[in-house]
């Protein structure tokens, strides 16, 4: 019995590999772009419900159904203590039509929402809705929540 042993590690041509030399791969692993991709779109998901508007407010709740928006939508809120707030800023109740004059400049066409803590004033949220509506705006909605049924 006998064996032979070559000098080119068998029978390669002392390469080591079937004629291929080390190059670069110039091609992008999408796979791990999209698992961080999927992440983030998941993480989006969940936090987007909790960045509405972030004035504390007890709204009353009514059997009205819910309205869908594609923009973000105007919300002027008063809470119990009668303060009033444009989206979360704290404003008077003078500079209100100012400021939506403002962002109407912009382009805006939307409607303006008004939520009203149910122990709020009653007397305060209709001063903020009559002088958005003296100001020509007139598509406001005030903003409930659902009735639960118990």
């Amino acid at each position: 019995m006998g064996m032979s042993v070559g000098a080119g590690g068998g029978g390669r041509g002392g390469r080591g590999r079937r004629g291929r030399r080390n190059t670069l791969v110039s091609e992008i692993n999408v796979t791990p772009l999209v698992d961080v991709m999927l992440v983030l779109l998941i993480i989006f998901m969940v936090a987007a419900p909790m960045m509405t508007v972030g004035v504390p407010i007890d709204l009353p709740e009514t059997q009205a159904k819910a309205l869908n928006s594609d923009t973000q939508p105007i919300t002027v809120s008063v809470n119990q203590g009668g303060q009033i707030f444009l989206q979360e800023t704290e404003i008077p109740i003078e500079e209100v039509v100012a400021k939506l004059e403002a962002i109407a400049k912009t382009g805006y066409e939307e409607r303006i929402y008004v939520r009203g803590d149910k122990t709020a004033d009653y007397g305060t949220v209709m001063q903020v809705m009559a002088r958005i509506s003296a100001a020509g705006f007139r598509n406001i909605g005030l903003v409930t929540l659902q009735e639960q049924d118990q």
